[in-house]
């Protein structure tokens, strides 16, 4: 498991992390979603000893991370910008791993990278990026880490080879209690993998959810009213956003499925359904919420 306990990361003026505090359940997919500039990359620093936090603490199972080589053994982090060695090839690489992790799978590199259809003996530095991606994927899987740490892992990835990804995650998953920690922005990606959502925003936390949990919190609602809209509706439900088409108002309501359904039934209106919100949908309600909007952006 992985905890963070009131974690704050400064460069100079600017707090890239403000006291964040998570914990990242063993065998699921932790998907870490914000912003740009909300401190994923960041956080994903120190949750993998690169920086060490100015104050609190990030621990893998009971462990402080900085500095200590027997908690890095159990993570590999595949980082946004891939850094390999000049010159070198996947086999090289392979070499490198092979003497940190001691349980790293030579046999599955090496079908993996046949599968991939990756040379293992041509110059990383001739690979496209999504190749290279490929390359540091494969390695991170055969590491056979407890922990994956993932930096915008999908992105460069063409769509055959971004499932074909995921289903090297939850095959590990299933077979070896794997959990992936995956920051993206790419939304929709995480969507049909995650089982836990962080929501960061400007640095602080602003949500850590089961996704599930977060999607049955939070509700779309289409509703035509007879005389248009009833007022007591904003002082009963927990409205985040509205919108007006025509007749027809669309509501973005927090709170419980049942309770919700039962108080617009009883207005009796000419028209209503709930309906299911994607991730995407959430992060923008959410953000927006406290005041990160397509208009703040624009104007």
């Amino acid at each position: 498991m992985i905890q963070a306990l009131n974690v704050t990361k400064k460069f100079d003026k600017i707090v890239a992390v403000d006291n964040v505090s998570a914990t990242i359940k063993n065998g699921n997919v932790f998907g870490l979603i914000g912003t740009n500039g909300a401190g994923k990359s960041t956080f994903l620093r120190m949750a993998s000893g690169i920086l060490k936090p100015d104050s609190g603490s990030i621990k893998i199972d009971d462990k402080e991370v900085f500095d200590n080589v027997e908690a890095k053994n159990k993570f590999f982090y595949i980082s946004d910008e891939q850094f390999f060695f000049s010159n070198c090839t996947p086999e090289d690489m392979k070499n490198y791993y092979k003497t940190i992790y001691k349980n790293f799978d030579v046999d599955r590199y090496k079908k993996l990278m046949k599968s991939f259809n990756l040379d293992e003996k041509r110059k990383i530095k001739t690979f496209s990026k999504g190749m290279k991606k490929q390359v540091s994927v494969i390695c991170g899987v055969c590491a056979k880490t407890d922990y994956l740490f993932c930096d915008e892992t999908f992105d460069g990835l063409d769509p055959v080879v971004r499932q074909a990804v995921k289903s090297l995650f939850a095959q590990d998953i299933e077979d070896r209690n794997l959990t992936p920690v995956i920051a993206s922005h790419n939304l929709r990606e995480l969507e049909d993998i995650c089982d836990n959502i962080g929501l960061l925003h400007r640095g602080g936390m602003l949500l850590s959810k089961d996704l599930e949990e977060l999607k049955l919190d939070i509700h779309k609602v289409q509703i035509v009213f007879k005389d248009g809209v009833d007022k007591d509706v904003f002082n009963k439900l927990s409205i985040m956003k509205t919108e007006s088409r025509g007749s027809l108002n669309v509501f973005t309501i927090k709170g419980n499925r049942e309770d919700i359904n039962s108080y617009l039934a009883s207005l009796e209106p000419v028209f209503f359904e709930m309906l299911p919100l994607s991730l995407e949908e959430i992060f923008i309600a959410e953000t927006e919420g406290i005041g990160y909007d397509i208009k703040s952006l624009i104007i």
